[in-house]
Parts: C-alpha cells; sequence; structure tokens
C-alpha cells in the first residue's frame, strides 16, 4: 500500500471514530479543542499532514500555532531567554501547505514561544483541552548526551512541556527518518493516541505531570511496524544507535526495554517524558 494510500485509510477510520466517541466527555458539545504546533515550522510537512487528519473531524476545533520558520533543537528555549535563537516572538496570520489559514498563526519565536503566544491570545478565557506537538521530521527517543539522542533539546518534546506546565495535556510526536518519511503511520499512531484519549481529554481528566512522546518508525518497505509499546525514556546506548540510523522494521527482537531498543527495532514507541521540574514562573 503507497503512503498515499495509507493517509486516505487513515482519513476514513479516524471518521468513524468520531462518529462513535461524539457525545464523550464533559463538554456540552463533545467537540475536542486541539492546538497543534511542531518546530519544523509552519509550512512543514508532518504538521500540515496532521492539520488535514483533524480538521476533516467535525469533533475537532483546531488552532494551528507554529514557528514561523525550523527551530529545531532547541527544546523549550523562548525569546526572553534566547533571542538570537529564538527570534522576536512577533505573531502573524499564516497557512499550513495545504492551505489551512482559518485559524493558523506563525510565530518568529521558539516552538515554545508559540505554544505561549497561543495559550495567551488564542484562547480568551479559556485553554485548549489537548497541544499535539508535530509530527516532527526525524526521531526523538531517548535521554542521552551522546549519539545525538537528546529528547530533552528537541523542540518538539519541549513545545509540548511548555504545554504542560501551563497545565494543558500534551503529546509530542515524532516520524523516524528514511528514504520515504512515512507520515502517514505517524498520524495513525497519533490519530490511535487522541481516539484512546478522548473521552478523558474533554473530562479535563489527563494528568501533566508528563507529556507523551510518541516515536514512529519509516520502514522504507523492509517490513512493517511491529507494533505499539510503552516503554520508558532510556538514558543508555549500549548498542550505539544513531538518530539518523535506519529502523529495523525486520527486527525479531521482543519485549524492547527502552524508546530507543524499540523504535530502532521497528516498533512504535511510546514514552513519558517528565515535564520541567521547575515550571517558568513557578
Amino acid at each position: 500500500m503507497t503512503a498515499q494510500n495509507r493517509y486516505a485509510v487513515v482519513l476514513l477510520t479516524m471518521l468513524f471514530l468520531a462518529m462513535g466517541l461524539s457525545g464523550c466527555g464533559s463538554s456540552s458539545d463533545g467537540v475536542l479543542q486541539i492546538l497543534v504546533t511542531n518546530d519544523d515550522g509552519v509550512g512543514a510537512p508532518g504538521i500540515d499532514v496532521l492539520v488535514q487528519a483533524l480538521i476533516a473531524d467535525p469533533n475537532n476545533e483546531v488552532v494551528v500555532c507554529a514557528p514561523a520558520e525550523n527551530k529545531t533543537l532547541v527544546g523549550d528555549s523562548t525569546v526572553e531567554e534566547d533571542p538570537q535563537r529564538c527570534g522576536t516572538g512577533a505573531a502573524m496570520p499564516s497557512s499550513t501547505a495545504s492551505g489551512y489559514d482559518a485559524a493558523t498563526w506563525a510565530v518568529d519565536g521558539c516552538p515554545a514561544d508559540a505554544v505561549n503566544y497561543a495559550l495567551s491570545n488564542l484562547y480568551p478565557g479559556g485553554s485548549p483541552d489537548v497541544v499535539l506537538s508535530g509530527i516532527n521530521e526525524g526521531t526523538n527517543v531517548g535521554n542521552l548526551d551522546s549519539n545525538g539522542l537528546l529528547s530533552q533539546v528537541s523542540g518538539t518534546v519541549g513545545a509540548a512541556k511548555t504545554a504542560a506546565c501551563a497545565g494543558v495535556p500534551a503529546l509530542a510526536a515524532s516520524q523516524g527518518d528514511g528514504e520515504v518519511i512515512d507520515y502517514p503511520s505517524g498520524l495513525a499512531a497519533v490519530l490511535q493516541w487522541l481516539g484512546d484519549h478522548r473521552a478523558a481529554l474533554l473530562a479535563g481528566e489527563v494528568p501533566v505531570e508528563n507529556i507523551t512522546s510518541i516515536n514512529i518508525p519509516s520502514c522504507d518497505g523492509n517490513g512493517e511496524i511491529r507494533g505499539t509499546v510503552e516503554v520508558p525514556l532510556a538514558t543508555e546506548n549500549p548498542d550505539g544507535y544513531v538518530v539518523s540510523g535506519p529502523q529495523d522494521c525486520t527486527s525479531t527482537l521482543e519485549n524492547p526495554s527502552n524508546d530507543v531498543e524499540a523504535f530502532f527495532n521497528g516498533y512504535t514507541a511510546v514514552t513519558p517524558v517528565p515535564r520541567n521540574t521547575t515550571c517558568p514562573g513557578q
């Protein structure tokens, strides 16, 4: 099945799920308020794939607020802390690659700035039910100081942490590198998580001590994703996996011990990542 066909199947599946889930949770209308951001920039393909799917569901209300340009590897830095890397913080109306401009903003800043701007200016008197950050181009597994596996410097993860610090549940989604970046598989994983947690999100029952990080392989035609596993964040990398290395979807390894081992052996890794120990302003 081609990536385009997988994307169409994902969209149809989401619509069927939406019909079954409408009215769930405590919201009077069952509409989920979703803020979408990323670190690749508002015009990137990963955020575009995600937004297209979300706006196809009438039970979602979608606002996009993302960096105007690629701001990778900045963690949760802000213009106040690092204006040289982040920018001015100015925001302007924008659109995604497919032209969604009904509620899309670009911020001259880091991902954390985009989240902060949206929460302060685009949700007067309230807040979204969830922040979705991604789908990032490239993995964000592990909490390591070597081999480039550094979830803690990921702008995608940093944006989600910023949301959690503000009391909003958040998901960071990252797609593995490959000859073809398999965004349809990443989209399927995000929509599955959203469906599984929709009622709890509407009811305000999702904890914010951690964010959820999902890393999805791109198999490049060598096998298929082997399943989804919930695993802890890696703090060691004895096998020397590198961030741009291939994901082995033909692996026979069972019961991976952490997100690095799971991801590079063909699993979609779902991992809790602690938000900042001390959130800004606390």
